[in-house]
């Protein structure tokens, strides 16, 4: 939901967002009055496109303007016959400006406007919360705590205006606590905190409306994160000649499987066949040949046991898939080292990271796919830290060692060497299964041997990976999703013209 292009693909920061409303206001393109109401009813009218049927509204207001955005939504509420509650921490606020009036007026209307008693269980058919948006600065307070906690207490549908209270619009972190909406309306355009870490969790379904600002306050300033959108990714998957043959589409090496883990190999190498490379040959332990080859024929499967086995298998590949099941042993780092010896494209996942902590190094041949556990060790950190910030986070990790990097989890980041970072919105909590990840690094090597530039393909993989899951979990559910059911929705994804 939204007017026009803003709401679109473009990810800000709670300071871009600003820097546009003080662009707007300086250049007289708007008053703080006008969007303010044009946020409230805004926000009502997307409250009742989602609930029709709801007739009993309770809004939460905070002291400040996202509290303003909600008298405004209660007052066109209450004027268009809905029965309304507001629900304030005390009538003693220290609204001022904009909200002050909104106040104002939602009490001249007649709307009901109580001090939010802890005692009492909130009623509503839905329940708005417009305690803080996108403005927390600082730690929650110990009265917000409470409110909150009520609001996640009752069982009725949430409804955010501009952010839940206690998302870090920047991060996606929780500020010690916050609402868990069930849908969330963001304005002016959408923050990238949302899309990644927990925002997914708590924004639940996002609307967006940019409070009908001229493409001009936009231009104001530089954004430099982007969702991902199918719209524009698969137009890199042209239909095919009819002339072409197999040695056009890549070959992909997978190498890894460990004893016990070649399971992990066979996942990744089908994976790259399911998205279209041309050949795809397995380099792992002798005892998983026949096991490879034996469930899926079109595989090649090499044992390797030295150098000498894997160096004519490095030569013949287009792209080089390195970790699925690799492990950490000497054979691993014998592997490793002959690779990154190579200047072929390659991917590296799971213990190939691991691996590369101990010999770092900065390349651009290269892509990383580490989650945030790998991503952490990788930055002599921990994944606690990463997840405080991603962003940040996944620049670093570009930063020291080159090429591209995926920062794997709810809301995967992509970056390369430009300013830019993807954000992948698609994907669902049933993907956290064991498989997911060698299918992703698969499903990445596959495409960059397809002629497809490495951003490119790690940005399409990663799409490709959560759309298929998505797919597979509207099906049969989230719960039990094995990742191998992703690899027949692999196909259809990468054939979109068929």
């Amino acid at each position: 939901m939204g007017t026009n292009l803003h709401c679109r693909s473009t990810l800000y920061t709670v300071n871009q967002i600003r820097q546009i409303e003080q662009y707007a206001y300086q250049n007289h393109l708007a008053t703080e009055d006008a969007l303010m109401t044009c946020a409230g009813q805004a926000a009502y009218q997307a409250m009742r496109k989602r609930w029709p049927q709801a007739g009993l509204i309770t809004v939460c207001c905070g002291n400040g303007n996202n509290g303003g955005d909600g008298y405004v939504l209660a007052r066109q509420a209450h004027e268009e016959g809905l029965s309304v509650t507001v629900l304030c921490l005390t009538l003693e606020h220290p609204l001022k400006g904009p909200a002050l009036n909104a106040f104002n007026h939602a009490k001249a209307a007649g709307v009901t406007i109580q001090v939010f008693d802890p005692a009492v269980s909130i009623e509503a058919d839905v329940i708005v919360d417009a305690l803080l948006g996108i403005g927390l600065s600082g730690e929650i307070t110990e009265n917000l705590k409470v409110f909150i906690d009520a609001i996640n207490l009752a069982p009725y549908p949430v409804y955010a205006i501009d952010g839940p209270s206690g998302l870090l619009a920047d991060s996606g972190c929780i500020a010690g606590t916050a609402v868990k909406a069930d849908a969330t309306i963001t304005f002016i355009g959408r923050k990238r905190g949302f899309y990644t870490a927990e925002g997914p969790e708590y924004c639940g379904e996002m609307d967006c409306h940019d409070l009908n600002l001229p493409l001009a306050a936009f231009q104001s300033i530089q954004s430099n994160a982007e969702l991902l959108q199918w719209s524009k990714l698969k137009t890199l998957l042209p239909r095919r000649d009819r002339g072409a043959h197999k040695g056009d589409h890549g070959h992909v090496l997978v190498i890894g499987g460990d004893y016990g883990m070649g399971g992990a190999v066979r996942m990744a190498a089908e994976a790259a066949l399911r998205v279209g490379a041309g050949l795809v040959t397995v380099a792992t332990r002798p005892e998983h040949v026949p096991v490879v080859s034996g469930s899926r024929p079109e595989l090649m499967c090499r044992q390797v046991a030295h150098k000498d086995d894997l160096l004519p298998l490095i030569d013949k590949a287009t792209v080089i898939v390195i970790g699925p099941g690799l492990g950490r042993t000497e054979w691993a780092e014998m592997l490793l080292f002959h690779v990154l010896l190579s200047d072929k494209p390659k991917v590296l996942d799971a213990d190939a990271l691991n691996l590369l902590i101990n010999v770092p190094q900065k390349r651009t041949d290269w892509i990383l796919t580490p989650h945030p556990g790998e991503a952490g060790r990788l930055l002599s950190s921990n994944g606690t830290v990463v997840q405080a910030n991603r962003f940040t986070a996944v620049a670093q990790l570009q930063q020291i060692y080159g090429g591209v990097t995926v920062l794997k989890g709810a809301g995967t980041l992509v970056k390369d060497n430009t300013d830019l970072i993807y954000v992948c919105a698609a994907g669902n909590p049933g993907m956290a299964t064991g498989g997911m990840g060698d299918i992703l690094s698969g499903v990445i090597g596959g495409l960059a041997g397809q002629s497809i530039s490495l951003v490119d393909a790690a940005r399409l993989g990663v799409f490709v990976h959560a759309k298929a899951a998505d797919i597979a979990a509207a099906e049969e559910g989230e719960r039990g999703l094995l990742a191998t059911d992703l690899l027949a929705h692999l196909r259809e994804l990468v054939n979109p013209e068929t």
